[in-house]
Protein backbone atom coordinates (compact mmCIF):
# COMPACT_ATOMS: atom_id res chain seq x y z
CA UNK A 1 0.00 0.00 0.00
CA UNK A 2 3.08 2.31 0.64
CA UNK A 3 4.24 2.03 -2.51
CA UNK A 4 0.96 2.68 -4.19
CA UNK A 5 1.00 5.66 -2.70
CA UNK A 6 4.29 6.41 -3.47
CA UNK A 7 4.16 5.79 -7.07
CA UNK A 8 0.60 8.12 -7.13
CA UNK A 9 2.29 10.96 -4.90
CA UNK A 10 5.01 10.94 -7.56
CA UNK A 11 2.95 11.21 -10.75
CA UNK A 12 0.54 13.88 -8.43
CA UNK A 13 4.11 16.27 -8.11
CA UNK A 14 5.24 15.31 -12.02
CA UNK A 15 1.60 17.05 -13.12
CA UNK A 16 1.53 19.94 -10.48
CA UNK A 17 5.17 20.97 -10.93
CA UNK A 18 4.97 20.68 -15.05
CA UNK A 19 1.30 22.90 -14.89
CA UNK A 20 3.66 25.43 -12.34
CA UNK A 21 5.99 25.77 -14.49
CA UNK A 22 3.53 27.51 -17.87
CA UNK A 23 2.47 30.59 -16.43
CA UNK A 24 0.19 31.00 -19.71
CA UNK A 25 -1.79 28.05 -18.59
CA UNK A 26 -2.35 29.30 -14.83
CA UNK A 27 -3.27 32.62 -16.67
CA UNK A 28 -5.90 31.46 -19.05
CA UNK A 29 -7.65 28.56 -16.97
CA UNK A 30 -8.37 31.58 -14.31
CA UNK A 31 -9.05 34.15 -16.75
CA UNK A 32 -11.18 32.89 -19.06
CA UNK A 33 -14.46 32.09 -16.29
CA UNK A 34 -13.39 35.05 -14.63
CA UNK A 35 -13.82 37.28 -18.05
CA UNK A 36 -17.49 34.92 -18.33
CA UNK A 37 -18.43 36.04 -14.77
CA UNK A 38 -17.82 39.29 -15.34
CA UNK A 39 -19.05 40.03 -18.76
CA UNK A 40 -21.87 38.02 -18.80
CA UNK A 41 -22.95 38.34 -15.42
CA UNK A 42 -22.48 42.21 -14.81
CA UNK A 43 -23.79 42.49 -18.84
CA UNK A 44 -27.05 40.41 -17.82
CA UNK A 45 -27.48 41.56 -14.57
CA UNK A 46 -29.46 44.76 -15.19
CA UNK A 47 -31.66 43.25 -18.10
CA UNK A 48 -32.16 39.65 -17.43
CA UNK A 49 -34.19 38.23 -14.42
CA UNK A 50 -34.64 34.12 -15.33
CA UNK A 51 -37.75 32.77 -13.66
CA UNK A 52 -37.33 30.80 -10.87
CA UNK A 53 -34.03 32.52 -9.15
CA UNK A 54 -34.20 32.65 -5.57
CA UNK A 55 -35.67 36.03 -4.33
CA UNK A 56 -32.95 38.69 -2.95
CA UNK A 57 -30.36 37.08 -5.05
CA UNK A 58 -29.15 39.22 -8.25
CA UNK A 59 -27.74 37.54 -11.35
CA UNK A 60 -24.08 38.10 -10.77
CA UNK A 61 -24.69 36.15 -7.20
CA UNK A 62 -26.36 33.40 -8.96
CA UNK A 63 -23.87 32.84 -11.57
CA UNK A 64 -20.68 32.61 -9.41
CA UNK A 65 -20.95 29.08 -8.44
CA UNK A 66 -21.27 27.86 -12.43
CA UNK A 67 -18.23 30.27 -12.96
CA UNK A 68 -16.21 28.23 -10.26
CA UNK A 69 -17.42 24.94 -11.80
CA UNK A 70 -16.64 26.00 -15.13
CA UNK A 71 -12.96 27.04 -14.15
CA UNK A 72 -12.77 23.69 -12.72
CA UNK A 73 -13.79 22.40 -16.02
CA UNK A 74 -10.99 23.87 -18.11
CA UNK A 75 -8.58 23.13 -15.77
CA UNK A 76 -9.54 19.59 -16.20
CA UNK A 77 -9.61 19.90 -20.02
CA UNK A 78 -6.21 21.65 -20.12
CA UNK A 79 -4.59 19.41 -17.35
CA UNK A 80 -5.55 16.18 -18.71
CA UNK A 81 -4.53 17.02 -22.22
CA UNK A 82 -1.29 16.75 -21.24
CA UNK A 83 -1.88 12.69 -21.13
CA UNK A 84 -1.91 12.67 -24.69
CA UNK A 85 1.19 14.18 -25.20
CA UNK A 86 2.76 11.75 -22.80
CA UNK A 87 1.76 8.69 -24.85
CA UNK A 88 2.93 10.34 -28.13
CA UNK A 89 5.92 11.45 -26.65
CA UNK A 90 6.78 7.76 -24.87
CA UNK A 91 6.62 9.05 -21.53
CA UNK A 92 3.64 6.63 -20.41
CA UNK A 93 5.24 3.71 -22.27
CA UNK A 94 8.31 4.65 -19.64
CA UNK A 95 5.91 4.05 -16.91
CA UNK A 96 4.28 1.37 -17.85
CA UNK A 97 7.81 -0.58 -18.22
CA UNK A 98 8.00 -0.15 -14.18
CA UNK A 99 5.67 -1.73 -11.58
CA UNK A 100 3.28 0.08 -11.37
CA UNK A 101 -0.71 -0.40 -12.20
CA UNK A 102 -2.75 1.83 -14.67
CA UNK A 103 -5.47 2.05 -11.84
CA UNK A 104 -2.31 3.57 -9.92
CA UNK A 105 -1.27 6.11 -12.98
CA UNK A 106 -4.53 7.16 -13.45
CA UNK A 107 -4.66 7.86 -9.70
CA UNK A 108 -1.68 10.10 -9.84
CA UNK A 109 -3.08 12.03 -12.24
CA UNK A 110 -6.41 12.49 -11.33
CA UNK A 111 -4.94 13.43 -7.80
CA UNK A 112 -2.61 16.09 -9.43
CA UNK A 113 -5.11 17.68 -11.73
CA UNK A 114 -7.75 17.81 -8.70
CA UNK A 115 -4.94 20.06 -6.70
CA UNK A 116 -4.62 22.22 -9.69
CA UNK A 117 -8.03 22.68 -9.75
CA UNK A 118 -8.07 23.65 -6.42
CA UNK A 119 -5.09 25.42 -5.88
CA UNK A 120 -6.89 28.06 -8.97
CA UNK A 121 -10.56 27.74 -6.92
CA UNK A 122 -9.42 29.05 -4.00
CA UNK A 123 -7.94 32.12 -5.76
CA UNK A 124 -11.53 33.00 -7.30
CA UNK A 125 -13.20 31.30 -4.09
CA UNK A 126 -11.56 34.17 -2.28
CA UNK A 127 -13.75 36.57 -4.78
CA UNK A 128 -16.87 35.60 -3.32
CA UNK A 129 -17.36 39.14 -1.61
CA UNK A 130 -17.05 40.75 -4.82
CA UNK A 131 -20.31 38.80 -5.74
CA UNK A 132 -22.10 39.60 -2.70
CA UNK A 133 -21.27 36.25 -0.77
CA UNK A 134 -20.10 36.32 3.06
CA UNK A 135 -18.23 33.10 3.26
CA UNK A 136 -17.59 31.88 6.96
CA UNK A 137 -15.04 29.29 7.84
CA UNK A 138 -17.80 26.03 7.88
CA UNK A 139 -18.55 27.62 4.20
CA UNK A 140 -15.20 28.13 2.77
CA UNK A 141 -14.11 24.26 4.18
CA UNK A 142 -17.71 22.86 2.74
CA UNK A 143 -17.11 24.81 -0.58
CA UNK A 144 -13.29 23.67 -1.28
CA UNK A 145 -14.13 20.02 -0.34
CA UNK A 146 -17.14 20.06 -3.17
CA UNK A 147 -14.97 21.82 -5.71
CA UNK A 148 -12.57 19.34 -4.85
CA UNK A 149 -15.11 16.45 -5.27
CA UNK A 150 -16.23 17.99 -8.82
CA UNK A 151 -12.38 18.73 -10.63
CA UNK A 152 -11.91 14.59 -9.46
CA UNK A 153 -14.70 13.94 -11.59
CA UNK A 154 -14.14 16.57 -14.32
CA UNK A 155 -10.42 15.32 -14.36
CA UNK A 156 -11.83 11.20 -13.99
CA UNK A 157 -13.73 12.06 -17.39
CA UNK A 158 -11.02 14.24 -19.35
CA UNK A 159 -8.14 11.13 -18.26
CA UNK A 160 -10.85 8.41 -19.68
CA UNK A 161 -11.25 10.32 -23.12
CA UNK A 162 -7.18 11.45 -23.07
CA UNK A 163 -5.77 7.76 -22.91
CA UNK A 164 -8.31 6.97 -25.98
CA UNK A 165 -7.55 9.56 -28.07
CA UNK A 166 -4.27 10.22 -31.04
CA UNK A 167 -4.77 14.14 -31.12
CA UNK A 168 -4.52 17.03 -28.36
CA UNK A 169 -6.45 18.60 -30.80
CA UNK A 170 -9.68 15.70 -31.29
CA UNK A 171 -9.49 15.57 -27.37
CA UNK A 172 -9.99 19.05 -26.68
CA UNK A 173 -12.54 19.43 -29.47
CA UNK A 174 -14.79 16.41 -27.97
CA UNK A 175 -13.92 17.50 -24.47
CA UNK A 176 -15.31 21.00 -25.46
CA UNK A 177 -18.43 19.13 -27.22
CA UNK A 178 -19.04 16.91 -23.65
CA UNK A 179 -18.50 18.77 -20.78
CA UNK A 180 -19.53 22.67 -21.56
CA UNK A 181 -23.20 21.55 -22.86
CA UNK A 182 -23.21 18.96 -19.48
CA UNK A 183 -22.24 22.31 -17.66
CA UNK A 184 -25.04 24.70 -19.34
CA UNK A 185 -27.23 21.79 -18.15
CA UNK A 186 -26.29 21.36 -14.35
CA UNK A 187 -28.62 24.46 -13.19
CA UNK A 188 -25.21 26.75 -13.45
CA UNK A 189 -26.41 29.07 -15.91
CA UNK A 190 -30.47 29.61 -14.99
CA UNK A 191 -32.36 28.20 -12.46
CA UNK A 192 -33.49 24.71 -13.01
CA UNK A 193 -36.76 25.84 -11.45
CA UNK A 194 -38.00 28.81 -13.96
CA UNK A 195 -37.19 26.19 -17.21
CA UNK A 196 -39.03 24.72 -19.18
CA UNK A 197 -40.22 20.50 -18.76
CA UNK A 198 -37.91 18.68 -21.33
CA UNK A 199 -34.73 21.15 -19.78
CA UNK A 200 -35.63 20.15 -16.08
CA UNK A 201 -35.70 16.55 -16.98
CA UNK A 202 -32.22 16.78 -18.93
CA UNK A 203 -30.97 18.85 -15.92
CA UNK A 204 -32.19 16.04 -13.38
CA UNK A 205 -30.96 13.40 -15.37
CA UNK A 206 -27.05 15.30 -15.43
CA UNK A 207 -25.07 14.51 -12.75
CA UNK A 208 -23.00 17.42 -12.25
CA UNK A 209 -26.73 19.09 -11.08
CA UNK A 210 -26.23 17.51 -8.25
CA UNK A 211 -22.67 18.27 -7.58
CA UNK A 212 -23.53 22.30 -8.50
CA UNK A 213 -26.59 22.25 -6.22
CA UNK A 214 -23.49 20.86 -2.96
CA UNK A 215 -21.38 23.72 -3.88
CA UNK A 216 -24.19 26.11 -3.58
CA UNK A 217 -25.45 24.73 -0.47
CA UNK A 218 -21.83 25.31 0.92
CA UNK A 219 -21.78 28.36 -0.41
CA UNK A 220 -24.91 29.62 1.10
CA UNK A 221 -24.71 27.85 4.46
CA UNK A 222 -25.56 31.06 6.00
CA UNK A 223 -28.42 31.87 3.73
CA UNK A 224 -29.98 28.69 2.80
CA UNK A 225 -33.24 30.08 0.84
CA UNK A 226 -30.55 32.05 -1.61
CA UNK A 227 -28.71 28.68 -2.94
CA UNK A 228 -31.46 27.96 -5.27
CA UNK A 229 -30.79 24.42 -5.02
CA UNK A 230 -33.15 21.58 -6.18
CA UNK A 231 -32.43 18.59 -3.09
CA UNK A 232 -31.34 18.73 0.41
CA UNK A 233 -27.65 18.80 0.20
CA UNK A 234 -26.96 15.01 1.91
CA UNK A 235 -28.72 13.62 -1.00
CA UNK A 236 -26.94 16.14 -3.16
CA UNK A 237 -23.55 14.96 -1.80
CA UNK A 238 -24.03 11.51 -2.18
CA UNK A 239 -25.02 11.94 -5.76
CA UNK A 240 -22.14 14.12 -6.44
CA UNK A 241 -19.74 11.03 -4.75
CA UNK A 242 -21.07 8.45 -6.77
CA UNK A 243 -20.31 10.28 -9.90
CA UNK A 244 -17.32 11.02 -9.09
CA UNK A 245 -16.81 7.46 -8.19
CA UNK A 246 -17.81 5.77 -11.39
CA UNK A 247 -15.60 8.76 -13.57
CA UNK A 248 -12.47 7.27 -11.75
CA UNK A 249 -13.49 3.83 -12.11
CA UNK A 250 -14.17 4.63 -16.27
CA UNK A 251 -10.90 6.15 -16.42
CA UNK A 252 -9.03 3.38 -14.70
CA UNK A 253 -11.05 0.88 -16.74
CA UNK A 254 -10.34 2.70 -20.43
CA UNK A 255 -6.21 3.06 -19.53
CA UNK A 256 -6.56 -0.78 -18.57
CA UNK A 257 -7.40 -1.61 -22.11
CA UNK A 258 -6.14 1.54 -24.00
CA UNK A 259 -3.12 1.13 -25.96
CA UNK A 260 0.10 3.41 -25.37
CA UNK A 261 1.09 3.41 -28.84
Amino acid sequence: MRDIFLQAQTLWYREVVRFIRQPIRVVSAIATPLVFWLLLGAGLQASFKPSGMPPGLDYVQYFYPGVIVLMLLFTAIFATASTVDDRRQGFLQGVLVAPISRATIVLGQALGCTTLSLMQGAIFLAMAPLAGIHLSLEAIFVSLAMMGLIAFAMTSIGLAMAWKTESTQGFHAFMNMLLLPIWMLSGAVFPVAGAPGWFQWTTRLNPLTYAVDALRHGLYLAEPASSGATLPMGSSVAIAIAFAAFAFILATRVARTASTI
